[in-house]
């Protein structure tokens, strides 16, 4: 990992051959994250397979910024743009309404991420699955937000829970959806 507080990296850059679309902004904003092994190429493996799926095949170039925070900044965030007084896993925040970038500039920028150290370890164990795995989950499940998916209704969060899993199954991740105790679930 690089000793700069931050990365940008064009995931065409490190699938040749790829015709992908999204490039990633990785953000190092908590010391606790670099407790996580081989977390940036984790973090570009769950975006390529996102910009691989068929269905986003047609985009155009686009970049998201992914911020690896701990729960304090988390929590805040969350107190401070969705009244709840909690950290949570991951926030979006999309770039556009709904996270429709306009086409007018390239590359689009679709938004932001922050993701929770200290939430993501404990889902992670509380679940008996592996850290990489949710977090791989947790970037699909927030770059979709970021293209304008979500899961207030229940025919929204079927569809979202369809693309999740058929994303994580090209990475070899089983449907985390079957597990009750899913926080992204409920």
């Amino acid at each position: 990992m690089p000793d700069e507080p931050d990365s940008r990296r064009s995931l065409t850059e490190s699938t040749p051959g790829a015709a992908l679309w999204l490039s990633l902004d990785i953000v190092h904003e908590a010391e606790s994250w670099g407790s996580v092994d081989g977390l940036e190429p984790l973090i570009e493996e769950a975006g390529r397979a996102l910009a691989a799926a068929p269905r986003f095949s047609h985009f155009t170039p686009a970049e998201a910024c992914i911020a690896l925070a701990d729960d304090a900044a988390v929590h805040e965030l969350n107190l401070r743009y969705r009244g709840k007084d909690k950290p949570t896993n991951v926030l979006s925040f999309p770039a556009t309404p709904m996270g429709h970038p306009s086409e007018d500039v390239a590359p689009r920028a679709l938004g932001d991420l922050v993701l929770a150290h200290e939430t993501l370890v404990r889902e992670a164990a509380e679940q008996g699955i592996p850290l990489a795995h949710h977090l791989q989950h947790l970037v699909i499940h927030g770059l979709l937000h970021l293209l304008g998916y979500d899961h207030e209704t229940e025919r929204q969060a079927e569809e979202m829970e369809a693309m999740e899993v058929e994303i994580l199954a090209s990475l070899g991740i089983p449907n985390p959806y079957l597990d009750e105790t899913n926080p992204i679930a409920s």
